[in-house]
């Protein structure tokens, strides 16, 4: 079967469904799926509180529609699945966004239609677990009557620069004749060129170790920047004098937290376990880079004894909640781990992030996002997101926040070193 003009059903429009719903849009005729009936209402008027469309992006895709509907989608002969994968609170893959997603599409699901998955998972994921729900909702033989493919996402959020249509595509089908068909649409859309992958579990294993690679990266200058602590040097300094070799790799110390790569190398590690394996280097990377908050914390509350300032009942402002800059995304942000550690020293914090909405951070995390910073009220004053808006502060506007005798505690290094009393 051909499937050059064949209508695509996009399911889940978050981050990654929405701009690929827009880029296909354009070309040919989507229906992009929802369960939030609020975020359909938005799209219909063009409105994308995720920031990575535009009114007018969405605008030009004239054959795009959107409904929270399942009827609406039953027409389709492609279905993309870009619903999230989280971890849950044992830090092991929850799959139910996942399986609702294929329980859904396996009930509209007809023969000769591809189900393409875009969602991180382990390798094996797609034909171990959604295939054989596919199979028990339609009633129709994998590979038979109906054929998958695998195809990662790459979105970066808040990046304007590596769009979805610059940054070469991965593809993957469960034959060879619909790993074309995939690629082949995917094509259509994709500047950078696409990569076909010899099958879906190699698609799904790159994906899953391009955020282990950069997680455990972070997690080594996180270490080091631990023991230059205790060496009392300043790691930037040690980092911008090693930089200067041809091969020495720019990652930077911080708190590393996001949908993505906070979370995706818990599934390549679950998988590991599952087969008899133990990742020890993966999971140590994660236990530094999940500390580093606390870390964080402790290293203000010394710096503050040293300067006279009781810990106990004082005045705390943290610039920034979310995960990066310029991006409203506060899913798996580790500065919560901050706010946690100083709500535990019976602190007053306040949090301000121009970029987030108040309602969101509000039902995400109980957090009270303020209006703006008051002058002279603050006994620490913590840089933890490098916003744009942040960056054009001077150092001497950021000292205004703070009383007379304060902290102030660099993340992000956007301030010089001798501005500020600690960084990373």
């Amino acid at each position: 079967m051909q499937y050059t003009d064949s209508s695509i059903a996009i399911v889940g429009l978050g981050y990654v469904g929405l701009p690929l719903a827009v880029e296909f849009g354009s070309k040919r005729k989507v229906i992009g799926f929802d369960i939030n009936e609020d975020r359909i209402k938005d799209l219909k008027k063009g409105i994308d509180n995720t920031l990575e469309t535009t009114n007018e992006e969405i605008k030009d895709a004239t054959h795009l529609s959107f409904t929270n509907c399942l009827e609406d989608i039953k027409d389709c002969k492609i279905f993309i699945i870009t619903v999230p994968t989280p971890i849950n609170e044992d830090k092991k893959p929850d799959l139910s966004p996942l399986e609702n997603a294929s329980k859904a599409i396996g009930s509209v699901l007809k023969k000769e239609d591809i189900v393409i998955y875009e969602s991180t998972v382990f390798p094996g994921a797609t034909e171990e677990i959604c295939v054989p729900i596919l199979e028990a909702k339609s009633g129709l033989s994998f590979n038979e009557e109906f054929f998958c493919g695998y195809s990662p996402e790459r979105i970066n959020p808040g990046d304007k620069e590596h769009r979805i249509s610059t940054v070469k595509k991965v593809t993957s089908g469960s034959n060879p004749e619909i790993a074309t068909k995939v690629d082949d649409l995917y094509q259509e859309i994709i500047t950078e060129g696409t990569h076909k992958a010899s099958s879906i579990k190699v698609a799904e294993a790159a994906k899953v170790i391009e955020n282990t690679q950069r997680d455990v990266n972070i997690a080594l200058i996180n270490e080091l920047s631990l023991i230059f602590n205790k060496l009392n040097i300043d790691t930037e300094s040690v980092l911008e004098a090693a930089g200067t070799k041809w091969n020495f790799l720019p990652f930077r110390p911080g708190l590393v937290g996001g949908h993505c790569i906070g979370v995706d190398p818990y599934y390549l590690t679950h998988k590991a376990l599952e087969v008899g394996y133990n990742p020890e280097m993966i999971l140590a990377g994660r236990r530094i880079n999940d500390n580093m908050g606390f870390f964080v914390a402790d290293q203000i509350s010394k710096l503050m004894n040293e300067k006279g300032i009781d810990v106990e009942d004082a005045n705390i402002l943290i610039m920034g909640l979310t995960f990066k800059e310029n991006c409203p995304d506060i899913r798996n942000t580790r500065v919560v781990d901050l706010i946690e550690q100083f709500d535990g020293f019976n602190c007053s914090t306040e949090v301000y992030d121009p970029w987030v909405d108040k309602d969101v951070a509000m039902d995400e995390y109980k957090i009270k996002l303020i209006e703006e910073p008051k002058e002279g009220k603050y006994d620490a004053i913590i840089l933890a997101v490098a916003h744009d808006v942040f960056k054009n502060l001077s150092s001497e506007q950021i000292k205004t926040f703070g009383k007379e005798n304060h902290v102030i505690y660099d993340i992000k290094y956007l301030l010089d070193n001798e501005d500020v009393d600690g960084r990373l």
